[in-house]
């Protein structure tokens, strides 16, 4: 068993109390790589200091949209300076979020776009999340990125149509635990659909826990879960999926 984990949160006070800990037992039970996802301009700081400590975890720099509403200028030209450190591999997670009410869409559209470009400038690959925005998400990503240097729509959420989509502009898609989920219907889909080279496993780790850990803290082991899932919707050998994602994963991240 051989895990890239190409998507995880653990500067999140959900691991404050066994974080290194955890990390190194993972490590040494078969996650080999990590890579730990910015998602405001105070966990980009920290993960561009985490990276430093364990030779297996990278990182990424970037504003979720639920973060965006104080950024400033100043912000972007902090993220550029960031994301030219050693192990910080892509900008995100960035995107659209219009999930609860009450939000400002065109701050959130500015701000993606604004990022985008910092990714572009940068030649990085880009973490895209969208939740409930699935025809901005994907207008965007069709006039300022088309795959210009590629990614991964993260966590997945909507269906087969939209999956050929950004398959079709050369992203990546993030796979993880609701695969394992009795309602994840529409995800088993997209993973029937989507061939294996354009898969990459991600826990959004401490969340979205596989079945049986469903509602528990997730972390990067319970993976095999999720590949095993793949391995039976694709009918291939679980080596196969972990292979397959690992090396998928490098060639998104550019490790090669």
């Amino acid at each position: 068993m051989r895990i890239f984990d190409t998507h995880a949160h653990y500067d999140d006070r959900a691991f404050t109390e066994d974080m290194d800990e955890l990390l190194r037992d993972m490590h040494e039970k078969g996650v080999e790589r990590l890579v730990n996802i910015g998602c405001s301009m105070d966990s980009s700081k920290k993960i561009a200091e985490m990276v430093k400590e364990y030779d297996f975890l990278y990182g990424t720099v970037g504003v979720h949209p639920d973060d965006v509403d104080n950024l400033t200028e100043q912000d972007m030209q902090m993220l550029i300076d960031l994301s030219k450190q050693d192990k910080i591999l892509a900008i995100g997670e960035i995107g659209l979020d219009y999930h609860y009410d009450g939000i400002d869409k065109d701050n959130q559209k500015r701000w993606f776009v604004e990022q985008l470009n910092v990714a572009k400038q940068e030649k990085l690959p880009v973490v895209i999340h969208s939740r409930d925005a699935a025809k901005d998400t994907l207008d965007i990503m069709k006039a300022e990125h088309t795959g210009t240097t590629g990614g991964v729509i993260h966590c997945f959420s909507y269906g087969v149509e939209m999956a050929r989509e950004y398959l079709n502009m050369g992203y990546y898609i993030g796979v993880g635990g609701v695969v394992t989920f009795k309602n994840g219907r529409k995800l088993k889909e997209v993973v029937e659909y989507t061939p294996l080279d354009r898969i990459v496993l991600e826990t959004d780790a401490p969340y979205l826990a596989p079945v049986p850990f469903r509602g528990k803290r997730n972390c990067s082991i319970y993976l095999q879960y999720v590949a095993e899932e793949i391995a039976a919707i694709k009918n291939v050998p679980v080596e196969q999926v972990y292979e397959m994602t690992f090396e998928n994963a490098e060639k998104m991240y550019h490790l090669h």
